[in-house]
């Protein structure tokens, strides 16, 4: 259940300086298949890399496949790891989505929806008319674990990590207005619904997916310069609070990989630790989150309403 005032913090002992090769020690993941949407790159090259020296089968989900090729290639031959693969997927378009999905076959242990975009400029819209921001961060990969759910359950004990962000503090999900049609658009407004409608995922899927056996659990990666920063012209966070990419995908592998997560569900992590809530959005980067992005009736009015936008769209199973 989502933490509020009164639940005890998930804490382990990792934090801040933790890097996912550290998290990951002594865990072997040898027949574990997780697929990694964006995992060519930034922190999902970096999550990619320790979970395949851990053993497991991973498949990097890109937009670029041509360019992601010559990355598997390095991973195999770093990791020795040959388990590694690429397949295309363009979460912006549900089309690739439903194509991803058609193309699989057998069990999914871990999926880790990493992939994302950061304040487009201008609003633009997906090829089925959604916000752009929110049709990639959010939706896609809404519609990526919808289809994925029975490979999901026939792992017997799935996980599906969603990485949010603080930018989740900019907005909470807009149910009156998704696609700015009348609210005005900003970059980091959009950013900020599309990363609250993420960590509404995990609580979503906590809320009816448990039954089959899938946890879910939603992390804020903390400050990396990557190339989601392309449009803000780089980091804004003070020096003393940026991650390098081995410390920002230490939570990923921490909610993908360790034992101690076991029966976890429906939380929001930080510097491998479960996050608190805070009362206000705060402006000293200290973290935290707010809690209408954990709260289960959101969760559950966003489930509703993204399968009712998928099937609109006339991409559903």
């Amino acid at each position: 259940m989502p933490a509020d005032a009164e639940t005890i913090r998930f804490q382990t002992s990792f934090g801040f300086q933790s890097t996912a090769t550290e998290v990951a020690a002594d865990i072997g993941l040898t027949g574990k298949r997780i697929i990694i949407t964006g995992g060519a790159a930034g922190i999902g090259l970096e999550t990619a890399r320790v979970l395949a020296s851990a053993g497991a089968e991973v498949t990097l989900a890109v937009r670029r496949p041509a360019a992601a090729l010559e990355v598997a290639e390095d991973l195999r031959r770093t990791t020795g790891n040959q388990a590694i693969q690429v397949r295309q997927l363009d979460l912006s378009d549900l089309r690739s989505v439903h194509s991803f999905v058609d193309d699989w076959a057998g069990a999914v242990h871990v999926l880790i929806n990493n992939a994302g975009i950061m304040a487009v400029p201008e609003l633009e819209r997906t090829p089925q008319g959604f916000e752009l921001q929110f049709g990639t961060n959010y939706l896609g990969h809404f519609a990526l674990a919808q289809g994925l759910h029975r490979f999901l359950a026939a792992a017997n004990g799935a996980r599906v990590v969603s990485v949010s962000s603080s930018g989740h503090f900019f907005s909470p999900v807009l149910f009156d207005d998704l696609g700015f049609d009348f609210v005005p658009y900003t970059p980091i407004g959009a950013y900020g619904q599309s990363k609250s409608a993420t960590a509404l995922l995990s609580v979503g899927i906590t809320q009816n997916w448990t039954g089959d056996g899938i946890l879910s659990n939603a992390l804020n990666p903390g400050a990396i310069a990557t190339g989601l920063q392309k449009h803000t012209g780089g980091l804004r966070t003070p020096v003393e609070r940026r991650k390098t990419p081995e410390q920002g995908a230490a939570t990923t592998v921490l909610l993908a990989a360790s034992p101690v997560l076991d029966g976890v569900s429906g939380r929001y992590f930080e510097d491998c630790n479960e996050a608190q809530p805070v009362a206000k959005r705060p402006t000293d980067f200290t973290g935290g989150y707010a809690r209408y992005a954990l709260d289960p009736g959101n969760a559950a009015k966003l489930w509703d309403v993204s399968l009712r936008l998928i099937k609109d769209a006339g991409i559903s199973r």
